[in-house]
């Protein structure tokens, strides 16, 4: 099993419970450092204090006290540096709830930096911190998460770098389908393979196939979730030739076959993993 430098899936929700959402309130000091890692819950980190590098892709980001940080679901990215009073919220919502929340408009599914103004900051802390470890909040975290996605849908006013409308369209056309292919977004977006290549992996720090392999892995392990038994058909609806390639796929990206990652503990292993 893989446990450095590659990512690994570490699920954001906590375990125990059928919770839909959850706020975590982080400090490196008090938890340790989560290795690099992806899961299918969209993420936003309000940082409360201090400061913070992390590892997006092949990109690295620094934030400080008042920015918010968003993780699409599928971006990996792990906490490279921290201050020693780094101090942050950090949020994340099941898919589907979110995509009720937001009925459709869903910013989250891309990611994000941007620094908020002292009241949007003062605001979104202390949602954040009325509901913060306490599980079976649903209403509240939905409020928080709407609050957090309006802030970021004014991205673009406040980087001085905004994600490419190529990216933005891949990234919803492939929450849809995940086994749209280059040459057929090409055809739908008019633009060429290459194009869509560039801006994808300029925008995401990862390239279009990866990403989409790694958003078919966790559409795996989400039917597994919901209670789906036969491998094989679970294989094709995640978005897989065949099991035998989702096998393939699966072991090549988290160091394990899906039957071990299910059923020989590797799953756990992996959710409770952190770096020295």
């Amino acid at each position: 099993m893989q446990l450095s430098g590659v990512p690994i899936h570490q699920g954001f929700l906590p375990t125990h419970g059928q919770s839909r959402a959850f706020v975590w309130k982080y400090s490196p000091v008090n938890w340790g450092r989560r290795p690099r890692h992806f899961h299918i819950e969209p993420e936003f980190n309000l940082i409360a204090s201090g400061r913070a590098v992390f590892g997006i892709g092949d990109t690295m980001v620094e934030a400080n006290r008042h920015d918010l940080i968003g993780f699409p679901a599928g971006q990996d990215h792990v906490l490279l540096e921290a201050s020693p009073d780094l101090f942050l919220f950090a949020i994340g919502m099941d898919p589907l709830f979110s995509s009720d929340v937001l009925r459709g408009q869903d910013t989250a599914l891309c990611p994000l930096h941007l620094r908020l103004d002292n009241d949007d900051f003062h605001a979104l802390a202390k949602r954040a911190s009325d509901i913060v470890d306490r599980v079976g909040l649903e209403e509240p975290c939905a409020e928080l998460w709407a609050h957090a996605d309006w802030l970021a849908q004014r991205r673009d006013r406040n980087r001085s770098t905004p994600m490419h409308v190529l990216t933005r369209r891949t990234l919803e056309m492939l929450s849809n389908d995940p086994t749209i292919g280059l040459e057929h977004l090409a055809s739908k977006l008019r633009s060429p393979a290459s194009e869509i290549s560039r801006y994808f992996h300029h925008d995401m720090g990862n390239t279009f196939i990866a990403f989409r392999t790694r958003r078919r892995i966790l559409n795996f392990i989400r039917r597994v979730d919901d209670g789906a038994t036969n491998f094989r058909d679970i294989a094709g609806e995640a978005g897989f030739g065949s099991y035998s390639q989702c096998h393939r796929v699966f072991e090549s990206v988290l160091g394990t076959s899906p039957r071990a990652f299910f059923q020989n503990g590797d799953r756990k292993r992996m959710q409770q993993a952190y770096d020295p």
